[in-house]
């Protein structure tokens, strides 16, 4: 039984808040190690503690569709796997939906429009994408710290996403500065509203995942040539836990030397095509750094170092004034562009193998695509624990033209959202910078 919207919530005494506060904390910067599109990190975490933020939220996470039927719910128990029988009535859901406890806790993950990416119409679902993958660790950090997932809200916005305004799949629209109150970011637009109850007994401890987050590193230089087992391959893509358990994702690997070689091609002819796109390589540009002490003092983006490995001073002031937008405007005239993708082909060419994912709905929706970003979490600590690195070749994806081409030769269905290099390395790599894990969290 869901409590009342109008029931005055029982909010928890600073006492109990505290373990939930250090808790969250801890996960958040754990999560903050998530991949995401230019390291653009565009997340954010709301906490509601304010006696009307708290009441807005439990009334959006208990409320019921329309339809009669429960929205899709996250999940439950030490295990993250998804929790209730298949038609979600609240009948035969036990005591998943007792009513809301003082010792419950909610918080609210959000997209930053102040941090996304904009400048192509495919961002909008890598931004969702960075933010699954984001939810799906920062939820796996609290159930190892006994913050089981109970159930998840998702938001699907009205259109007017800038302002906040979202349908939490119940027919309502809400206006988020007001339903969460005057402590609501205004650059924040509510993407999902979480649940979590406290378990006895957390299967793990949070250091494991932040070991295996902290080893994970976009590695962008040449790989082993010898191939990935098959058995290594298959288990990368067994069924998921967390969030991702509900993801409808198809994931495939290219390892015949034809299919390898076809797609090197593909990145040859289409690779240099976010280099001649003014608007789309400016965007990019601004996340490029002088030096690694900038990217780090910023928390964000990435230095040179990051595309093209160790570089002498001279050399990477070479390249910030070659790769500059006004010299780019120019150089792509020479084709410089098309030289740029060549390169990346002859990187492409003798990696062991490539993975691509892609959603069944070739015009997913927000918890589509969240799930499906979760899921790409998942593969990659899972490669990360299995000593492989990924190198994601996401030019192929981000315009749309190019990207339908590729499902088309490939014959991969829906909507794929990423696509990368996959194998053994042969050097290190260096890590991104991070923004700290506390400043994408808020209390409302």
């Amino acid at each position: 039984m869901t409590s009342s919207p109008t029931s005055t919530p029982r909010l928890p005494s600073a006492e109990r808040r505290a373990p939930f506060e250090h808790a969250l904390l801890e996960a958040a910067d754990i999560a903050a190690l998530s991949p995401s599109s230019h390291n653009c990190q565009p997340w954010g975490v709301a906490w509601p503690t304010g006696r009307g933020a708290r009441r807005a939220v439990e009334r959006l996470v208990d409320e019921t569709p329309d339809d009669g039927h429960q929205a899709p719910d996250g999940i439950s128990g030490e295990s993250g796997t998804a929790g209730g029988d298949s038609d979600g009535s609240d009948s035969d859901r036990g005591d998943l939906y007792r009513g809301d406890s003082d010792e419950d806790e909610y918080v609210i993950l959000a997209l930053d429009r102040e941090r996304e990416l904009t400048s192509l119409p495919a961002h909008a679902v890598e931004m969702l994408v960075s933010c699954g993958a984001y939810l799906q660790i920062l939820l796996r950090s609290l159930a190892l710290q006994g913050w089981s997932t109970d159930r998840i809200r998702f938001v699907e916005p009205l259109g007017a996403g800038r302002t906040g305004r979202a349908d939490f799949q119940t027919g309502v629209a809400y206006d988020a500065g007001r339903s969460l109150g005057d402590t609501w970011p205004v650059s924040w637009s509510p993407l999902c509203a979480v649940r979590l109850r406290r378990t006895d007994e957390p299967d793990g401890s949070p250091a494991e995942i932040r070991r295996t987050a902290l080893a994970r590193r976009t590695n962008r230089a040449p790989y082993r040539p010898e191939a990935v087992e098959p058995a290594v391959l298959d288990a990368l893509s067994a069924p998921s836990t967390g969030v991702a358990a509900g993801a409808d994702v198809t994931v495939r690997h290219l390892v015949a030397d034809d299919d390898r070689a076809a797609f090197a091609g593909f990145v040859a002819r289409h690779g240099g095509r976010d280099f001649s796109h003014r608007q789309a390589w400016r965007e990019t540009y601004s996340f490029v750094r002088r030096d690694e002490a900038e990217a780090q003092a910023r928390g964000d983006g990435f230095p040179l170092s990051q595309l093209f490995g160790p570089l002498s001073t001279p050399r990477r002031h070479a390249l910030r004034l070659a790769l500059a937008p006004t010299t780019m405007s120019v150089l792509r005239h020479a084709g410089y562009h098309r030289v740029l993708a060549r390169q990346l082909a002859r990187v492409v060419r003798p990696t062991p193998a490539i993975v691509a994912m892609g959603l069944a709905d070739a015009s997913p929706g927000v918890e589509a695509t969240i799930r499906g970003g979760a899921r790409l979490a998942e593969y990659w600590l899972r490669a990360t624990e299995a000593g492989l690195v990924l190198h994601p070749v996401s030019v192929v994806l981000q315009h749309d033209d190019v990207r339908k081409e590729l499902q088309d030769r490939l014959g991969l269905p829906g909507r794929t959202f990423f696509v990368s290099r996959l194998g053994r390395p042969l050097t290190d790599f260096p890590r991104s910078p991070r923004r700290i894990g506390a400043r994408a969290v808020r209390t409302i």
